[in-house]
């Protein structure tokens, strides 16, 4: 079977699916993964084909627009304000690749970048496919949705206000419609919109929607639809030939445990700022500390501090004192499976979900937004984190938990269950 998994965005965004792509041909399988070219080498590494996906993510979060989604994000206002100006840059670039990723493929996986227009190709060509999500997607009572960034809003508003919101701009034009309205009519489908291609998604049946992450996380909500499913990570494919550098092995073996600082794709060109902060915040904390560059450049200096490039997380993370991180989904789901205290800075989309939800679980002392960060703060958190052994003993009890589940075998296993083709009831 030639399965086309077709994904955009950050490092993690792409990571997953190369992890599930390894596991898909060692099943048997023929695998395409689409994505954006900077990720081309880990596709190929992963024994995939690679295809290109239009756009740069990088260029795109670093830019001065980028900085601004970032500042300006969290709360429901600036969290709708953004999803829509970056959906937007994306959903003008989508198509054309989607198309081209498509080609030749009997069933295809979409992330959620791509979900869109790849169950418009779905349907239109009869090819079977299901939604790959790294974090809750389909309204529940059980909490708000982690696009929407808000905490709580009781839980009928939890369940019905996504649904509300979609279905009144399901009826009306919006700026985000035209570019995907143009692709229905070009795939030979009555024109819609976004809100109301999401709301068929959700509601149709022979259409899974698979989510990546650990149900001892965040427990399946029971007012989901059959189908809709809390599966377990599909973790990045291990590296058996990567040897960590010396200078790294010696400092890990030369002190007490470190603190990981890493941040990921996050933050652009606020790296200097932020390494300022993080080097007095570790100055005040008094702990050794390994800080990864990531895609801000991250660079602090100490005798007590490392800066490293990329470092496989399941080989460094469980030799750490605590986690501090970006809370996006990939990283969160690493630091749990590693058995190690988190401390979430989150800067935008789903990251304050993750963050809040590492504290509901017992597993960090607290959060604050990237935004807000003061050395004070970051130095308190730190302390705290790797001073109560509550927070470790937790840590380690989810991560057997975590370390018991193989989300990758769920997919392959719901591949043998798609039916031959979609529904085009529209």
């Amino acid at each position: 079977m030639k399965i086309a998994i077709i994904t955009s965005g950050s490092r993690g965004d792409v990571a997953p699916y190369t992890g599930l792509g390894s596991r898909l041909r060692a099943a048997g399988h023929d695998v395409v993964i689409a994505t954006q070219e900077a990720f081309a080498d880990a596709v190929r590494e992963a024994g995939c084909e690679f295809r290109r996906i239009p756009g740069d993510t990088r260029a795109l979060l670093g830019s001065e627009r980028g900085q601004e989604w970032q500042q300006r994000s969290t709360g429901l206002i600036g969290g709708i304000r953004t999803n829509i100006q970056m959906g937007m840059r994306l959903l003008e670039e989508m198509g054309e690749g989607v198309l081209a990723a498509a080609e030749g493929a009997d069933v295809l996986l979409l992330q959620r970048v791509a979900l869109w227009h790849g169950y418009l190709v779905a349907k239109a060509r009869g090819i079977p496919g299901m939604a790959l999500e790294l974090f809750p997607s389909v309204p529940t009572a059980d909490f708000a949705l982690p696009s929407l960034d808000i905490r709580f809003l009781g839980r009928w508003g939890n369940r019905n206000i996504p649904r509300l919101v979609a279905g009144a701009t399901s009826r009306i034009k919006t700026p985000m419609d035209g570019p995907i309205r143009e692709f229905q009519r070009q795939l030979g489908l009555p024109p819609s919109g976004l809100a109301a291609i999401r709301l068929e998604m959700n509601r149709d049946e022979h259409w899974p929607i698979y989510h990546g992450y650990s149900p001892a996380v965040v427990p399946r909500p029971a007012d989901w639809r059959p189908g809709v499913e809390a599966v377990g990570y599909w973790w990045p494919p291990s590296r058996p030939d990567w040897q960590p550098p010396k200078e790294l092995v010696d400092f890990l073996e030369s002190g007490p445990a470190p603190v990981f600082i890493g941040f990921g794709s996050m933050t652009g060109s606020r790296g200097r700022q932020l390494a300022e902060t993080v080097s007095a915040a570790l100055r005040q904390a008094g702990v050794r500390a390994v800080v990864q560059a990531g895609w801000a450049d991250l660079a602090t200096t100490g005798d007590d501090v490392i800066s490293i490039g990329d470092t496989p997380h399941e080989w460094l993370f469980p030799q750490m004192a605590a986690v501090v991180h970006h809370a996006g989904a990939g990283t969160t789901g690493a630091a749990l499976r590693a058995g190690v205290p988190a401390i979430p800075l989150p800067a935008l989309g789903d990251q304050p979900f993750w963050a809040d939800r590492l504290v509901r679980l017992g597993v960090s002392p607290g959060w604050t937004p990237m935004k807000n960060l003061s050395a004070g703060r970051l130095a308190a958190l730190i302390q705290e984190a790797v001073t109560d052994r509550s927070y470790r003993r937790r840590a380690e009890a989810l991560a057997g938990r975590i370390h018991a589940e193989d989300g990758s075998a769920r997919v392959i296993e719901a591949l043998e269950r798609l039916r031959p083709g979609l529904r085009d009831d529209t």
